[in-house]
């Protein structure tokens, strides 16, 4: 039965996403999905809604709707009522897609939260940092063909969500607005650890673009 849900959601996923940008892809699904069963595995969840969470969370993604945050966990809880899921695990996966994403966490009010949605939440955020983080960054920069970087353009810390969400800042300052945070905002002892390593990389990586940009050795 397990399985068999798996398979018919991973199916569907593959489907409604064949056409997206390579940075919420199925591939990024895929990698999502294998994070969050590394994590869970040292942590007392239901793995059924970790596994079905992490394979749903970007089925319609906000930055892809004109904004709308509505839409994707209205997908969901479409798919997983069609599949008969219980109606407890349908709502508790609902409420993980709704509530997991960084800008949600930019908001001045308390959210639905879960071990389940925590475990899911760090899986995302593992794939946004490191070398698979750096290369989606630049290749959603390149998408809305936005400038990799200017010196006359400072990141802005500590934005509200509205403005987080408008920015057409430089892909760099990204780094700066999101990509460095994520690292202090994992939530589980596996996600703290993979975090760190790839939060490392990065700071290698822009310590060597600004090298490369200014042309020193």
């Amino acid at each position: 039965m397990h399985q068999d849900i798996l398979h018919k959601t991973i199916l569907f996923v593959k489907k409604e996403l064949q056409n997206a940008e390579s940075g919420h892809d199925w591939f990024h699904i895929e990698r999502v999905y294998n994070n969050a069963n590394l994590i869970a595995k040292a942590e007392d969840v239901d793995v059924l809604i970790v596994q079905l969470a992490a394979l749903l969370h970007d089925i319609a993604d906000s930055k892809f709707n004109n904004g709308d945050e509505t839409i994707g966990p209205k997908k969901a809880k479409t798919f997983l009522n069609s599949i008969n899921l219980e109606a407890d695990k349908i709502h508790h996966i609902v409420q993980i897609i709704a509530n997991m994403s960084f800008s949600k966490s930019l908001e001045n009010k308390k959210l639905f939260t879960s071990l389940e949605l925590q475990v899911v939440q760090d899986a995302d955020r593992l794939d946004a940092i490191g070398a698979i983080g750096i290369a989606r960054a630049f290749n959603y920069g390149g998408y809305k063909n936005r400038l990799m970087y200017d010196p006359k353009i400072a990141p802005k810390l500590k934005q509200t969500k509205e403005a987080y969400k408008k920015s057409k800042a430089p892909t760099i300052n990204h780094f700066y607005e999101k990509l460095l945070l994520l690292k202090d905002k994992m939530n589980t002892k596996t996600g703290k650890k993979l975090a760190t390593e790839r939060h490392n990389f990065m700071k290698l990586f822009l310590n060597q673009f600004y090298n490369e940009w200014n042309g020193k050795a």
